[in-house]
């Protein structure tokens, strides 16, 4: 899963306690599953090989209960060690979804924005009925990925590209599109 080029997470349809996402690759093939527990003060977030969560793959848990600049540290599961994290921009996000990725050590490694601060005004304001584009762009501005929300008002479906010459860990691609997912597909 973590060598594709291109993936679908799709929120898990009638779930009544947390959230469920699935991982699927181009052929339509499940290849990861995420679970988002219910009721926790902090965002866990765990992601496995399959439904059958043998095997966990990665860890995304926000560093705080409530923060407006929220940072989700993210972990391989596998090997025990912290790979980078996600942290929301606080102010920038409320017109416009926009967030950072770190690696290991904080550092700056690239970035996520939603496609255009017109149609997420629109989005926020008047209707959320316009799926949601994102861009990942590394240093210099370049793009490297891309995340495309599929219009359904009942099922939540992203759309991952990855381009192959990415220079972010595809550990931490997958993990930025399960939390956009997750945190901003709960607000539609």
């Amino acid at each position: 899963m973590l060598d594709l080029d291109r993936f679908l997470v799709r929120r898990k349809v009638f779930r009544i306690l947390g959230a469920g996402f699935h991982v699927y690759d181009a052929a339509g093939k499940v290849v990861g599953f995420s679970e988002q527990k219910a009721f926790k003060l902090k965002e866990d977030i765990c992601v496995f090989t399959d439904e059958s969560k043998a095997t966990e793959l990665l860890s995304i848990r926000a560093r705080q209960i409530i923060d407006f600049s929220a940072a989700y540290d993210v972990v391989d599961s596998v090997e025990g060690r912290k790979i980078g994290a996600l942290r929301r921009k606080g102010w920038s996000s409320i017109l416009r979804d926009s967030w950072e990725i770190l690696d290991d050590a904080d550092r700056p490694l690239a970035h996520v924005r939603e496609d255009s601060a017109t149609l997420a005004m629109v989005r926020r304001f008047l209707t959320n009925l316009i799926p949601q584009r994102y861009h990942l762009l590394a240093a210099g501005e370049r793009q490297v990925a891309s995340m495309r929300q599929h219009f359904n008002p009942f099922v939540f479906k992203l759309d991952v590209e990855i381009d192959p010459g990415c220079p972010v860990d595809r550990r931490l691609v997958l993990a930025t599109a399960i939390l956009l997912a997750a945190v901003e597909g709960r607000e539609q």
